[in-house]
Order: C-alpha cells, then structure tokens, then sequence
C-alpha cells in the first residue's frame, strides 16, 4: 500500500484555507456579519452552546446586528456573554431582541486587526508547507519500497509542489482582500 495519498494532501491543504477563511471571518471590520459572533458559547441550560443554537442572529443593517433569542429566560446569558467576548460592542437589550451595534474601527484598530489577518494567513501557509513536506516524505517512502519509480516520484513531487502553490496563492489571495476590507480600501 503506497504511503502517498493525493487525495488526502489536497483534503489537508484546503482545511487549512477553510480554518484560515473562518478566521478571517471572525475579525470585526467596522462592517456587521454574523460571523462575528460564531466564536461566542452561552451558558444556558447547564452547558455551553453556540450563541446561534439559542437565538436567530441576523444582520438588518449594515452596522447592526440583531440577536433575537428563543427563550425570555437566556436573553441576559446571551447578553453576558457577548459583553464577555472582548469584540468591543455594546449590546442593547429590548424585550428578547439584542442589537449591537458595530463602531466606526480607529486607524489604530484597524491596522492591528490587519497584522492579525496577515498572521493567521502565515499560520496557514506554515500548514500547507508542513502536508507538503508530509507528501514528499511519502513519496520517498514509496520509491525505497520500490513501489513507485523514480520518474513517478519526479512527477507526483511536481503535482505536490502545484498543489502547495495554488493553495498558498488562495491563501494569500484571501488575506489580502481581508486586510483590503479591513483598511477601508
């Protein structure tokens, strides 16, 4: 049984693009997005759940987002719990709708968030390099147990090597248009 396994390299390259576009997604840009809220648990009910298994979070306007919470009873955890996550909003309760709205980001701020996004894309690419040279290792496994020739070896190195720069394009094409979005331009 050969030790190289395209299919299961090009599955662990693009995770780390998935885990590096959720990231992303989750850094404040001055604009709303239910993403922001992805990475907040409530504690309701004896356990930690995600904020969306407890409330319909939707986003009415530009700079608003509206937490609608199923249960009169949670609306002050999901309330807590927001306040707790450190994004710098400051939500407003009414009934059993939470509004936060989003602040204007500060040069200072923005910047920050910018270098962070270029941080997570570089904690990508380290990834993609590291399957890469987890395939590479394969194959050489595979050409001293003789069950690949050299030249096979020569040819799915190439495919290995395009796989990586493809994915790291994607990476860097990714990062890019978060820091674009992030500086406002």
């Amino acid at each position: 049984m050969p030790a190289y396994d395209k299919n299961d390299i090009n599955r662990r390259m693009h995770g780390a693009l998935e885990v590096l576009k959720h990231d992303l997604a989750g850094l404040r840009t001055g604009r709303a997005s239910t993403a922001l809220l992805d990475p907040i648990a409530v504690e309701v009910y004896g356990a930690n759940m995600p904020i969306n298994q407890v409330a319909t979070v939707s986003v009415p306007e530009p700079r608003t987002i509206s937490v609608q919470v199923w249960d009169r009873s949670n609306v002050s955890a999901v309330e807590k719990a927001i306040r707790n996550a450190g994004l710098g909003i400051n939500p407003i309760t009414d009934g059993q709708m939470i509004r936060l709205p989003i602040p204007e980001l500060t040069e200072e701020r923005r910047k920050e968030l910018a270098k962070l996004a270029g941080q997570y894309a570089e904690k990508a690419r380290i990834a993609v390099r590291n399957v890469r040279r987890d395939g590479m290792d394969a194959l050489k496994t595979d050409e001293k147990k003789h069950e690949i020739s050299e030249d096979e070896h020569k040819r799915l190195g190439t495919e290995v090597q395009k796989m990586t720069d493809d994915t790291i394009k994607d990476i860097d094409a990714a990062a890019h248009a978060k820091e674009q979005e992030i500086l406002g331009k």
